[in-house]
């Protein structure tokens, strides 16, 4: 293990001084509008650290920048200059994106290896990856502000860093000079789910095939091992609470996306195959599977069952050994372990919807099929008639063409797991879960729509995404496990109880502390009364991106979960920057696959919490609480959002088909913002309270006893992985940028109280972690945020100015507002993981 100063010279010559060449190439490029920009970068860098330190304004900034530096006289003039600087600076981004994206493997090893030879003499992790499954779950949700042309152009980038080819380099960057950087309109669901797949079949493919096939061979077991070790899952095009514009026809669109995807990657993986097994016993065997998955491709109506090319695939293995002196025969099995994982699916297509919408099916139902008025029925009597009744409604029944969708997609779940797979598409989630009903719906609306009780070959996964959600998940799932109609339905689904919990609405609802603890909790009491009913819980965590939103040091987390919950699988999304940033090329998205099946592992060895830190935790928690309520319910929190930051900018993007809130009322409501926009624009203005906001004031309050404090972080994995990444979050943060916020005459205090808490929780963590700067015992990682928002500055510091003058109703308000879209961009993408 590289020492903390190799580290960081190994971190200046492959990232920072690469960076410091090739971006001197891009300066060069002959463009004109680029070469001549290039130079004012770090002028306009420089100018906003001297004045922020001066806490001058950023209006001071960007004018005091023309006059002493420019010879801009118009107003559009300056326009022009300040939007091709952020063109500018977006280009820089991709370029450190790409330069340190080339070092990874540099800095990242798993050591998954020497586990695995270790795992063949114990039992209890063999056993334990025998029966293991990691999912990770892509979701279309809008944090990545790359368009496809852009992440092709990285990648070319990326392969020749690595072997230090400057011409190509040269050539990419020139391309990335020209190459729009923006959607000129919104993607539709389709378009959103097409960009995903392409990382399934040129990243994911590869990947996770290669892995798991190591993982075989070091354990010396056929590759039908384990078939739910690695796994995809899928939400665009099945996800209706998180895009109300996704339908039944996007749905079966995605789902033979999916299958035609996967039945390419197998073609093309065989006509490779094909050129080393080139015997005349295995010929026509091959040739009639290269002909089968040929027609899969282009002919929708044909279906070919994973079951059928392992079939055939099994039969050339035996002929191999037999024959062949068992030529290729590990190339072989890497194929067939690749069948076994993707199936004819490819990744499982989830379905989720809010509770809200089946609640305003059920009196319609209820009315139409029977004429009951379901508002008198008691709780008894809903349940009765959602688990009871059987009959086959269809669409025309609704006028509400979203209750149409709603029955035309449930009727087509049979179908497309007909023709994928049951593994294609076997869960409904249900957001906002906050009663047995809300469960039961679902079970009801499939028998309402023709299924009989044994076809329902679905898992039903309640989602409790808030504070009241998660506090009442144990009286819920008591009553589900209770009844006998769903205890028969849990007995055909293996005796298997997933679980959904929402990390983003659940720290936006309770502050970062309370919604990690609480969640942790939940799974606590969930698990023991699953164990009490003998069901095996499956807990699927919906995560984002920043700590904020349950990111961060994620397999630290999925490492700290003791005995106490369930932890025969991992399951949690990834989205948008995650997936590009943290599993977008094989390196990455190998390493952080790796960590996460040796999270489950190390779950293992995990301590429980003793009942006095549990105590502790849960004071702390509350204490965090309290200090978060008193902000959220603050009069001008709302109004803060809407005017001092880019909230309202977020929507027009172009970026996702999604709208920011989940009603389109005009006034904001707190519960109807989605979880991104709301983190990611406190990230825009470099204040991120989502990810640290109350923590100082819970660990102040244990200033006379903080040894207490520091032994939890000293023993407890769970409480030392929140504080870290608290600690990331703070890293990002920079006040002095919103300095002049002090003087305004309505946020003045309010953005007091902000800074005041970041400075106070800034002050305990330091303490806690014997650290005389954040981020101070992760050097690596400190390189680079420091890079990256030095790189960002002259960034925010155009935003800043352009909101400030949208703030004073200026002339040019709508340039102004189209100039704090465009640094959205370069803002996001900078942080990586800000939203």
């Amino acid at each position: 293990m590289l020492k903390k100063e190799d580290k960081l010279e190994l971190f200046r010559n492959l990232i920072t001084n690469k960076y410091l060449i090739y971006n001197s190439l891009f300066t060069n490029l002959p463009n004109e509008s680029i070469k001549h920009t290039g130079i004012y970068i770090p002028l306009l860098q420089k100018l906003s650290h001297q004045y922020y330190q001066e806490k001058k304004s950023p209006e001071q900034v960007i004018e005091d920048f023309f006059k002493q530096h420019t010879t801009v006289k118009t107003k559009e003039e300056e326009f022009d200059f300040l939007f091709r600087m952020v063109q500018y600076i977006e280009r820089q981004v991709v370029l450190f994106d790409s330069v340190e994206d080339a070092s990874f493997s540099d800095f990242n090893k798993a050591g998954i290896d020497a586990f695995l030879t270790a795992s063949k003499t114990n039992l209890e992790t063999f056993n334990h990856f025998k029966n293991f499954s990691v999912r990770v779950v892509f979701t279309a949700h809008p944090t990545q502000f790359y368009p496809n042309s852009v992440q092709s152009i990285m990648h070319q980038l990326r392969e020749a860093i690595k072997i230090n080819a400057i011409e190509q380099v040269d050539e990419s960057l020139q391309q990335l000079a020209f190459t729009p950087f923006i959607n000129h309109q919104k993607p539709t669901p389709f378009d959103e789910a097409k960009s995903i797949i392409f990382y399934l079949r040129y990243v994911y493919y590869q990947t996770l095939g290669r892995l798991y096939h190591k993982i075989c061979k070091h354990l010396e077991v056929e590759p039908d091992f384990n078939p739910n070790l690695l796994e995809l899952g899928f939400w665009p095009g099945g996800d209706r609470d998180g895009n109300p514009f996704v339908n039944a026809i996007t749905t079966l669109k995605v789902a033979n996306e999916l299958r035609t995807t996967i039945m390419k990657c197998y073609y093309h993986h065989l006509k490779w195959l094909m050129r080393k097994v080139s015997f005349r016993k295995t010929e026509n065997l091959l040739q009639t599977l290269k002909h089968q998955l040929y027609n899969q491709i282009f002919q929708e109506k044909k279906t070919l069952t994973s079951a059928v090319i392992l079939t055939t695939l099994e039969e050339v293995k035996g002929i191999l050994i037999s024959d062949y002196n068992s030529l290729f025969v590990d190339e072989i099995n890497d194929f067939i372990g690749r069948v076994h994982l993707f199936g004819a699916y490819f990744a499982t297509l989830d379905i989720r919807q809010d509770s809200s919408i089946h609640a305003e099916l059920m009196p319609l139902i209820a009315r139409q099929a029977f004429q009951l008025n379901w508002e008198e029925l008691s709780k008894n009597e809903k349940k009765n008639f959602l688990t009871e009744n059987s009959f086959n409604l269809e669409e025309t029944h609704f006028e509400n063409e979203l209750y149409a969708d709603t029955i035309r997609n449930i009727k087509q779940i049979k179908k497309i797991q007909q023709k994928n797979g049951l593994k294609s598409i076997h869960r409904y989630i249900i957001s906002n879960s906050e009663s047995i009903i809300d469960i039961l719906s679902v079970y009801g609306l499939f028998k309402f729509c023709g299924y009989s009780d044994e076809s329902i070959n679905i898992d039903i996964v309640p989602l409790f995404e808030t504070m009241e959600g998660m506090n009442n998940s144990l009286e819920v799932m008591e009553e589900l496990y209770s009844d006998p109609v769903y205890k028969a339905h849990l007995k055909r689904r293996n005796h298997e109880q997933h679980v959904m919990l929402g990390f983003s609405d659940g720290t936006k609802d309770g502050g970062y502390l309370k919604a990690n603890w609480e969640i942790y909790k939940t799974k606590e009491k969930l698990t023991s009364l699953s164990r009490k009913y003998g069901v095996k819980v499956i807990f699927f965590d919906g995560r984002g991106g920043p700590p904020a939103r349950g990111g961060g040091k994620t397999h630290q987390f999925y490492a700290s979960q003791g005995p106490e919950i369930e932890n025969k699988s991992i399951q949690l999304t990834i989205q948008g920057q995650t997936i590009t940033s943290v599993f977008g090329t094989h390196d990455q998205a190998s390493y952080n696959f790796e960590q996460l099946l040796l999270a489950g592992v190390k779950s293992l060895q995990s301590k429980k919490f003793e009942p006095h830190t549990k105590s502790l935790m849960s004071e702390l928690a509350e204490l965090s609480y309290q200090k978060y309520l008193s902000l959220k319910n603050h009069p001008l929190f709302a109004s803060y959002l809407e005017e001092m930051t880019p909230l309202k900018q977020y929507g027009d993007t172009n970026i996702g088909s999604r709208p920011t809130k989940r009603k389109a009322s005009k006034k904001l409501e707190l519960k109807d913002l989605r979880a991104i926009p709301f983190v990611g624009s406190w990230s825009m203005i470099r204040q991120n309270i989502p990810g640290y906001y109350g923590v100082g004031t819970a660990l102040e309050k244990y200033e006379n006893e903080f040894e207490k404090v520091e032994a939890l972080y000293q023993e407890s994995d769970f409480f030392r992985s929140l504080i870290q990444n608290s600690i990331m979050s703070m890293k990002k943060t920079y006040f002095p940028l919103t300095a002049y916020m002090a003087e305004h005459s309505t946020y003045g205090e309010f953005w007091k109280d902000l800074r005041k808490e970041y400075l106070l929780t800034k002050k305990w963590v330091l303490q806690l972690t014997q650290q005389e700067e954040l981020m101070d015992n992760e050097p690596r990682a400190k390189m680079s945020v420091s890079a990256r928002e030095k790189i960002v500055l002259p960034l925010l510091s155009i935003q800043q100015y352009a909101l400030i003058k949208m703030q004073k109703k200026d002339a040019h308000f709508e340039t102004y507002e189209k100039l704090v879209i465009r640094c959205l961009f370069g803002n996001i993408n900078a942080s990586r993981n800000s939203a």
